[in-house]
């Protein structure tokens, strides 16, 4: 769970994890928050179960970086993101793990797309349908939500993509490898609440267009 800046969910989001009682851990990385995500954190640390293992960057370095220092420290057969805030609810992950009851499949995404619901604005929705676009003609897939914040991968094949993006490019990276490598990408409906700029949320327009070079990249690149 990549943290920054989140002291008006942090709780929430942790409660409504727990709840689930499906984490074997639950990986905390508070990417120098500068308001009391941290203090809440630790007061959050061992009020429930699991604990949390928090780990943290002095300075914001980005989502991918958070990812990455996490995933360092993962010990678990599967690694579920999931976002600090509350557009992507915990209830969703029966949902999400439940194709990794075939061994076969080795990434799951949840759409936001293959379900009715609400936008955060219109340009951001269909960025977000563009960037599926793009993905599935660069590399033959047919996926409907490349950009979504649910992404659940086998411990073994994240560890292997050696992941480099410091910030949300994570997303465009990690796709780019898997379908490289032919990887096929499994996709099942989640909801999904959407919170304003006003409100914290922190990707921005030229995010999109950082998606996008990294779709090309790894894609014109195959032996990164």
């Amino acid at each position: 769970m990549p943290v920054y800046n989140e002291e008006a969910t942090i709780g929430e989001i942790v409660g409504r994890v727990r709840a689930t009682g499906l984490p074997y851990e639950i990986i905390v990385v508070d990417d120098g928050s500068s308001d009391n995500s941290a203090a809440l954190l630790a007061a959050l640390e061992e009020s429930g179960q699991p604990p949390l293992r928090i780990l943290r960057h002095e300075q914001n370095q980005g989502k991918g970086a958070a990812v990455r220092t996490g995933l360092a420290a993962v010990t678990g057969d599967l690694v579920l993101v999931q976002d600090a805030d509350l557009e992507y609810d915990p209830a969703d992950y029966t949902v999400l793990l439940a194709p990794f009851d075939d061994p076969a499949v080795e990434v799951v995404y949840g759409s936001r797309n293959l379900g009715r619901n609400p936008r955060s604005s219109h340009a951001f929705y269909w960025g977000g349908r563009f960037l599926s676009w793009v993905t599935n003609r660069l590399y033959g897939a047919r996926i409907t939500d490349e950009a979504t914040g649910f992404k659940v991968f086998r411990t073994q094949l994240l560890k292997g993509l050696n992941l480099e993006g410091n910030g949300f490019e994570f997303c465009p990276e990690a796709t780019g490898k898997i379908l490289r490598r032919r990887i096929a990408i499994h996709e099942v409906p989640i909801s999904y609440s959407p919170r304003s700029w006003k409100e914290g949320k922190k990707i921005r327009w030229y995010d999109g267009l950082s998606a996008l070079w990294y779709l090309l990249k790894y894609r014109i690149l195959p032996g990164r």
